[in-house]
């Protein structure tokens, strides 16, 4: 769809054109200013973009279209006009879409006017981030799909680019995914490292024994605890814990842990991890499991195309 210039249908001015509902809010926008201020600080310099001010007059005006080169799911339009405010560009953006909007190569993203110097100065930032996180909403959007009619819900993990985790668990709400715990601090997950410190402590039932400890010492927290195999997933049900993560378990392992888990403990969910691929997920998803965690969504997220043109798309 191809709309009149200069005047797309959103403002980028209000926070309107993130993502509805659990959107891009007050956390994700200190993140990203941080991350804008040191974006531009080393694309910049302390000269800045010596090419166009070698070559353009000062005073000369441009405008640009971004366009998608790909199909994808759009995210991270928040971040422009924080990049335009902390970059102290002499710039108008407006937008054709919103974040989460699935889009065909060829769409008209973003409308930008102003200072043909700072408009060159921008642009490889703003594409870079734009790419980032769109290719984040991309790859969780085909997760999610693979899931559908399913009840398990993908997650993300801790495995994000240092620096980026706010905006990039963003993206993946952008793409339909939901957020694991954002750090260390805010659920308690009880993985093999832990269990194998307890035994060589000479605890006889260490899941057990970090179940209780987890709920003593942060009783507002969920606890979690992850097994491996199904002796240990029976364990963790008497234990009583909020989740069971379940580490590459086959197929049928998963089915019997589910029916398990059914007859004894309906309430506790069942996540699984490992070897998690967009080809499997959706035999996983059929097991009748609550949670998928995928840390391909963002440790791996091919960039989505986008690109900065100087005429309309056509």
């Amino acid at each position: 769809m191809i709309f009149p210039h200069p005047t797309p249908p959103c403002s980028l001015a209000s926070s309107d054109w993130s993502l509805p509902g659990d959107g891009f809010g007050p956390s994700e926008r200190e993140n990203a200013l941080r991350i804008i201020q040191a974006a531009l600080s080393e694309d910049l310099g302390n000269l800045g973009d010596v090419t166009s001010q070698a070559l353009l007059e000062a005073s000369a005006q441009a405008e640009a279209w971004v366009v998608t080169r790909a199909a994808g799911v759009v995210a991270g339009l928040p971040l422009v006009p924080l990049l335009i405010q902390v970059g102290g560009f002499q710039l108008d953006a407006v937008a054709y879409v919103r974040d989460g909007q699935s889009l065909e190569s060829g769409t008209p993203l973003l409308y930008l006017r102003g200072s043909a110097r700072d408009l060159l100065a921008v642009e490889r930032t703003l594409l870079n981030m734009l790419q980032r996180l769109s290719g984040i909403a991309s790859q969780t959007a085909l997760f999610v799909e693979r899931t559908r009619g399913t009840r398990a819900v993908v997650l993300d993990t801790r495995k994000t680019t240092p620096g980026l985790r706010l905006l990039e668990k963003y993206a993946v709400r952008c793409g339909g995914g939901r957020n694991h715990r954002i750090g260390l601090y805010d659920q308690i997950l009880i993985k093999d490292n832990h269990l194998a410190f307890l035994e060589r402590q000479g605890v006889a039932n260490p899941i057990a024994h970090a179940v209780l400890a987890g709920r003593r010492r942060f009783p507002q927290l969920k606890v979690e605890v992850e097994v491996d195999r199904l002796d240990q997933f029976q364990i963790a049900l008497e234990a009583g814990p909020d989740l069971i993560l379940v580490d590459n378990f086959a197929l049928d392992q998963l089915r019997t842990a589910v029916a398990l888990r059914d007859r004894v403990a309906p309430t506790i969910l069942i996540e699984v991890s490992g070897g998690v691929t967009l080809d499997r997920v959706g035999e996983l998803a059929a097991t009748g499991v609550d949670r998928i965690s995928v840390g391909a969504l963002t440790h791996s997220a091919p960039a989505l195309d986008l690109g900065m043109d100087d005429r309309p798309p056509a």
